[in-house]
């Protein structure tokens, strides 16, 4: 009897540590999103949902979790950076994100973005081109349980055609240009958003807009994010 007493006793302590850790990390959740994005003037509100939702430390290494709600920009491997919440949340919010959207990333990374994107939206392609990266991405989407993320281990260069056209695009790595096929493979009147500029200097972020043949561009803010990387 005492056996069995010991054993449910360890299971409770168990379950309170865990759940200890989960209310830990839910209020530093709800901290970087009131301090880091609501008060800088993101009020999209399935964007602030979802980023109060999305357990962004499940998407850092192992190393840096104590770090994962700070208001930077943190290493993931192999020369690429999981992005600021802030710029995530503003790249997100820049698409005017709906239910039924169907969207294409360029740059998995670690999987963050997209999973912000999962939360709000029906469909999201995701494609990176650093195997190692989308393997353990992939990985880590299927296990949170992202079911309606597709990953692809390509060159972003050339979008998805297969899937196209697309709600929005959000490019998550700074280009000299912007990729003409991205541009086909956005719907008439969808939004894409990209990191414009020279690799390893400061870039704009440039949201693009789609009207039959006409685009508009619209400068937004300075960034710096790792250059987008192709096929050699």
């Amino acid at each position: 009897m005492s056996y069995i007493l010991s054993f449910i006793l360890s299971i409770i302590v168990l379950v309170i540590s865990c759940s200890a850790q989960d209310d830990k990390y839910k209020n530093d959740r709800g901290s970087m999103v009131k301090l880091q994005i609501e008060n800088r003037g993101i009020h999209n509100l399935p964007t602030v949902k979802s980023m109060r939702t999305v357990p962004r430390d499940k998407f850092v290494p192992p190393n840096l979790i104590d770090r994962a709600y700070n208001d930077g920009p943190l290493p993931i491997g192999y020369g690429q950076t999981i992005s600021q919440p802030y710029i995530v949340a503003f790249m997100t919010a820049a698409i005017d994100p709906e239910k039924e959207f169907k969207v294409l990333e360029i740059g998995t990374g670690s999987g963050y973005q997209a999973a912000v994107l999962a939360e709000i939206v029906s469909e999201v392609y995701t494609i990176e081109i650093i195997t190692e990266l989308y393997n353990s991405a992939s990985e880590r989407l299927r296990e949170l349980g992202y079911k309606n993320v597709t990953c692809k281990n390509a060159d972003g260069y050339y979008g998805w055609e297969e899937f196209a056209p697309f709600d929005a695009i959000i490019v998550t790595a700074a280009a000299e240009y912007i990729p003409p096929p991205l541009i086909e493979q956005l719907k008439d009147g969808g939004k894409m958003i990209i990191p414009v500029g020279s690799p390893y200097l400061n870039q704009n972020l440039i949201l693009i807009e789609k009207e039959g043949e006409d685009l508009t561009t619209t400068s937004l803010l300075p960034v710096r994010f790792v250059p987008f990387t192709r096929e050699k």
